[in-house]
């Protein structure tokens, strides 16, 4: 006790290096413990991506392609399902609601989903949460289309604008829909999600813009105006995928085996939270970057401090002979210098800890809105206290190595006075 008492009252004398030291490994201390609550946000937001939907169906392909194109609108369709499999997959006694989506169009590099009313409702992400609108409402009208918040901030829309989709996926089209435009009807709140990056329009407006196409090109020899499409049969014939809602979660996997042994045509079910896990593994290796970094951080705070101690002793040369003088013992001096990196490292892991949560505090409704994140504040959990006991640890040991070449110094070169 008497060590820790003499090791504080020294690094008082010492007051401003020691105060930089400790607020470097405090920063290090924050980054390492954010970059563990941002992994940790991102995980969770990640596989909450699309949540309370039981099954996505589409055509025959692996489960990371329909996951991709039908979540993350990335890539596309090995084929289409049709319509027809569309109902009698709807009209299974199993299934509680169920929702078509249609891709294949997009504006201005964003993609284009044709779906309905419905999508509105069972879409859920982030622990079950429901769409919201930052301005007007759902699509009423045929050239009706509910923008996401990117789309609406990156281009500039507000309800009422007039938007032309493009045929095909890629920013840069040569052929686009100029003769349907669509009106924004409504956008969307920030979820952090694909939503944020799509235009969602009716099944039949994709019917619509389509009805005198032939082959992914126009057909010259029939040409239909928006009016005179309105009073045509828009019956989608197929559509890209399906999100599926069943009545009992019990049922999983026997509708998902009927589904892959569907008859008529072949078709996949996959369980998205199963698939956002897989996906998740594949991309997750940047955790083990960010943590490497963060480690290699903390590593260089204290190596800051080994460093400040250790320029610090020459100067304090006379200081150890002296308290060698009046009775202290090799071990005292080697304890006090120890202390001092120990106390070092828990005050910077002390304020690095409630700086944390205090920025999490008054950033978390930013970073929410933002960029859609959803960042836990929760006590650290087991292995966090571990990692800030290492720390702590490790720079009592870091104070070890000043402390060596402190107990090595002589009585005799102690009192020395140097000309």
């Amino acid at each position: 006790m008497m060590i820790v008492r003499l090791a504080f009252q020294s690094l008082l004398n010492r007051w401003v290096t020691a105060l930089l030291t400790v607020l470097a490994i405090a920063v290090s201390v924050m980054l390492l413990l954010g970059v563990e609550k941002v992994r940790t946000g991102a995980r969770e937001s990640f596989a909450d991506t699309i949540s309370g939907t039981d099954l996505i169906v589409g055509a025959r392909s692996g489960s990371l392609n329909l996951l991709l194109y039908s979540v993350f609108r990335i890539g596309n369709a090995t084929n289409n399902v049709t319509w027809k499999s569309y109902q009698d997959i709807a009209k299974m006694p199993e299934v509680a609601w169920i929702v078509p989506l249609s891709l294949g169009d997009s504006h201005h590099g964003f993609r284009v989903l044709g779906t309905n009313q419905d999508y509105f409702t069972h879409y859920k992400f982030r622990h079950g949460q429901t769409m919201t609108f930052a301005s007007g409402g759902p699509f009423k009208d045929l050239f009706d289309a509910v923008i996401g918040s990117d789309v609406a901030e990156q281009l500039g829309y507000k309800v009422g604008d007039k938007i032309i989709v493009a045929h095909g996926v890629g920013s840069i089209s040569f052929y686009k829909h100029e003769d349907k435009p669509f009106r924004v009807s409504g956008i969307l709140a920030k979820t952090g999600t694909p939503i944020d990056r799509t235009v969602h329009v009716s099944l039949e407006a994709i019917e619509a813009i389509h009805i005198d196409w032939r082959n992914g090109v126009p057909n010259p020899d029939q040409s239909v105006s928006a009016d005179e499409v309105r009073k045509m049969d828009l019956t989608p014939r197929a559509i890209t995928a399906a999100m599926v809602g069943l009545k009992s979660k019990l049922s999983t996997f026997r509708v998902q085996r009927r589904i892959n042994d569907y008859p008529e045509e072949p078709l996949s079910a996959i369980m998205p939270g199963v698939a956002l896990q897989e996906l998740w593994g594949l991309i997750g290796t940047a955790e083990t970057a960010l943590s490497v970094v963060s480690a290699m951080v903390v590593a260089t705070a204290l190596l800051g401090m080994v460093t400040m101690i250790l320029t610090t002793l020459n100067e304090r040369r006379r200081e150890m002979a002296i308290l060698r003088s009046v009775g202290a013992t090799p071990a005292t001096v080697l304890g006090l210098l120890a202390a001092e990196g120990g106390l070092l490292t828990l005050a910077g892991v002390v304020f690095g800890t409630v700086g944390l949560y205090a920025g999490l505090y008054l950033a978390r409704p930013f970073i929410d809105h933002t960029y859609g994140l959803s960042l836990p504040i929760d006590p650290p959990r087991a292995e966090e206290w571990l990692k800030l006991g290492a720390i702590v640890i490790a720079g009592f040991l870091a104070g070890l190595l000043p402390a060596v070449r402190a107990y090595r110094l002589s009585l005799a070169d102690g009192m020395m006075v140097r000309i």
